[in-house]
């Protein structure tokens, strides 16, 4: 079978690989290794720099040269690892068999022992694959998600003047202004993404269980805890949770998925909305030439931009609420089923980038038609009764509220007419008659 995204299983890996082929430098199974080997290189480094008995030896100008190994890490690096591990039918020690033959070609074969010494697999896992979503979110993420953020910023301030019709409960209500209604969904975004950020990126290390048994027998002097704490807080720029079983606990990763799975609620929210608006004509959409928005009706230019961007949210967060839910759940001191769980981080950030850029592409066809609008707002002029019986309760006036209740219930269609004459049949002064004439369905907005 062919090697092209024809046969690929997963649309991610096929039909939107272009979208989302940044993504494989950390997502992939050729990442995970290189974060495997990354680690196990830095730890070795480290156990060398709290000057063991059996490391003062080593030629600490070695360290660039194994440095080097994940610096050039290339394919046929990764190659040679997934040939061990149809050996040892173990992805981790696949790993350290690996280092050790480049240790035999950096001559330093005397050292070798010491390749994840102590460790257990999940020492290696439980860091790489934090420092693997630590370094998409912050190479991929975070910046789609400003440019984003930047596109509605921008649309606000564009649209910031145009009175729209608001809708409650899908009704006509108090209008608001188009770029406050965009504002909404910035803000909510803002909130989440800053809660996002103050989230630890959590990693487990401390041998088997969590206890360094094997560390402190071999070496009882050695502060361990402190030395685990430098190695993955500096030297791993991660935050090593200080008491674990054999695994990390996962609370933080899960309530990262969960702040994850709410901007994309929110984006979902968003796209709903917009979708809406297109439907009811407030919004035209740019007409790319060539493209066809139906394969039966010629005339239809569908909003699927926002419908993709919809799907795609949906099946993302569908993935962050199993890893949520899962992955702090492990019987006892552990099992295995966070360990194939856990590779599938990438899967719902994938579908996340899909849905920004296809909202980006969304929003950049939008052509506000005002006509619609203000069409809306010309036919809806019982939206300002709010307005009219606040000022009369201001006023004193008895039971303004089932005044207008009366007036706005009616069968017969308000209009501006209908309008003055209820202001002009009340008994209030001339002055207070002028404020409510002056009131229309296009002024009253509210604060800016």
């Amino acid at each position: 079978m062919q090697n092209n995204s024809l046969y690929a299983i997963s649309p991610i890996d096929g039909r939107y690989i272009n979208k989302v082929e940044e993504l494989k430098e950390f997502f992939s199974e050729f990442a995970l290794i290189k974060y495997r080997v990354w680690v196990e290189v830095e730890y070795f480094i480290a156990l060398c720099n709290i000057h063991l008995p059996q490391l003062k030896a080593i030629d600490k100008s070695c360290f660039e040269n194994l440095k080097d190994i994940y610096r050039n890490f290339s394919e046929s690096d990764a190659l040679r690892v997934k040939e061990i591990e149809r050996v040892t039918n173990h992805d981790v020690k696949a790993v350290e068999y690996f280092l050790r033959e480049k240790f035999d070609e950096l001559n330093l074969s005397n050292f070798k022992e010491f390749i994840h010494f102590g460790l257990t697999s999940q020492d290696v896992n439980n860091t790489s694959f934090p420092a693997m979503l630590r370094d998409a979110l912050s190479k991929q993420y975070y910046p789609n998600l400003e440019n984003l953020i930047d596109k509605l910023k921008e649309l606000s301030t564009e649209w910031a003047d145009i009175a729209l019709l608001a809708h409650t409960h899908g009704q006509p209500a108090s209008p608001t202004r188009l770029g406050k209604e965009i504002r909404v969904f910035v803000e909510r975004i803002e909130v989440q993404l800053n809660q996002l950020r103050q989230i630890p990126y959590s990693a487990k290390f401390g041998g088997a269980t969590g206890n360094f048994n094997a560390h402190l027998l071999a070496y009882p002097n050695v502060d361990w805890v402190a030395f685990a704490n430098r190695f993955v807080n500096e030297q791993l720029g991660l935050s090593r949770s200080q008491t674990t079983t054999q695994i990390e606990h996962y609370d933080n990763l899960a309530a990262m998925f969960d702040c994850l799975a709410r901007i994309n609620t929110i984006l979902i929210d968003l796209s709903r909305d917009f979708w809406t608006y297109i439907s009811m004509e407030y919004f035209k959409q740019k007409i790319k030439k060539g493209e066809v928005g139906s394969s039966a009706m010629p005339h239809k230019v569908n909003p699927i931009d926002f419908e993709n961007a919809e799907g795609n949210l949906g099946i993302a967060n569908a993935f962050y609420g199993h890893l949520s839910a899962k992955l702090p759940i492990s019987r006892l001191q552990r099992d295995l089923t966070d360990s194939t769980v856990i590779r599938n981080i990438g899967v719902p950030v994938a579908h996340t980038l899909i849905a920004f850029k296809s909202i980006l592409k969304g929003l950049d066809k939008l052509i506000v038609n005002k006509d619609a609008i203000d069409k809306d707002l010309e036919n809806n002029w019982m939206v300002i009764a709010e307005g009219i019986q606040t000022i009369l309760r201001r006023e004193g006036y008895p039971n303004p509220y089932d005044a207008l209740k009366q007036l706005t219930r009616t069968n017969q269609k308000v209009t501006p007419e209908t309008f003055k004459e209820f202001v002009n049949s009340l008994d209030v002064s001339d002055v207070v008659k002028s404020e409510l004439l002056g009131l229309t369905p296009f002024n009253y907005l509210g604060i800016k």
